[in-house]
């Protein structure tokens, strides 16, 4: 299933920064930026056009023992195939129309310049194994600090849905780990659930760094504070080329002054809302990232996220 010019998948945790790297990935023009195929949410996920699959959890799980769901639709969103039919058949409103048009001229112009696929999916990140080997994906896997993380989240009102992991026997299969998050089902302890679903992310994602070479560890706050020297990294990693045009848009979008609180925005090119905002990434990476929390939830996320 691998093609001669790899696909690239950008995943971590929501909120690791991953659409902020995957818009800096294509800001050289090689690929196509794809927004979030695995989100069980509509939008940006449950556009058949873009991934024509059934989502049923929030971090997906795909290896070779279920991958017949998968791989032929994913093989056409990594070729940039566009399934117009699908799309019109589940989705008619308005907006759907305008970002089928969009997605649509996207992947056909992509496909025939020659561009390559960049998804950029948090909820592919406990799959990133089965992305490398069987699609042949350059894999980045952005880590942010859990403390950060957790200050995101809480402000977002975000929490975790154990259940999600737990009605995936093959994950849990492959990846026992998760089976004990089971007593924190139902549990109000919001800070407890995200530092178990850093640790699984953290104890997956290194486990099949080491045996997939194209897979890659990549520390948000490390990137942030140096942006071009990383990002020139993982253009080598991801097979593109490192260009001014590239290095003029990194150091734009990297060096502008912050907007806002850095929550959510329409991106106008894929009609969904993003994370990625331009800001000074070095400023970003210096501050501390605590937000609200006191210093004993710090402590403690430290505690429970301790490898």
């Amino acid at each position: 299933m691998t093609r001669h010019a790899p696909p690239v998948l950008v995943t971590g945790l929501p909120r690791s920064g991953t659409s902020w790297a995957g818009r800096m990935l294509a800001a050289g023009g090689e690929l196509v930026y794809v927004n979030e195929p695995l989100n069980p949410q509509h939008p940006p996920g449950r556009c058949p056009g873009v991934l024509n699959a059934t989502v049923t959890h929030r971090f997906q799980y795909i290896c070779r023992a279920n991958e017949d769901a998968w791989s032929r639709a994913f093989a056409d969103t990594v070729a940039l195939r566009y399934r117009f039919g699908a799309e019109l058949r589940r989705n008619r409103s308005a907006y759907d129309l305008a970002r089928m048009v969009r997605y649509g001229a996207a992947f056909t112009v992509g496909r025939v310049l020659g561009r390559r696929a960049l998804l950029d999916d948090p909820f592919a990140v406990l799959s990133a194994g089965w992305f490398a080997e069987r699609l042949g994906c350059r894999v980045i896997v952005l880590v942010r600090d859990p403390v950060a993380l957790a200050a995101s989240w809480r402000r977002l009102g975000w929490t975790v849905y154990f259940h999600e992991l737990l009605e995936q026997p093959l994950l849990v299969r492959d990846h026992p780990e998760v089976e004990q998050t089971r007593a924190l089902v139902g549990s109000q302890d919001r800070t407890a659930k995200l530092a178990a679903l850093w640790r699984i992310a953290a104890t997956v994602t290194g486990r099949l760094a080491l045996r997939h070479p194209g897979i890659t560890l990549v520390r948000y706050e490390e990137l942030a504070a140096d942006p071009l020297t990383g990002f020139r990294r993982l253009y080598d990693h991801a097979g593109l080329a490192w260009s001014p045009r590239a290095e003029r848009r990194i150091t734009r979008a990297c060096t502008a002054p912050s907007r806002g609180w850095g929550g959510f925005a329409w991106d106008l090119g894929s009609l969904s809302r993003t994370a990625f905002r331009r800001m000074d990434s070095r400023l970003a990476a210096a501050r501390t990232g605590a937000g609200d929390l006191t210093p004993e939830e710090v402590t403690r996320i430290r505690r429970l996220t301790a490898t």
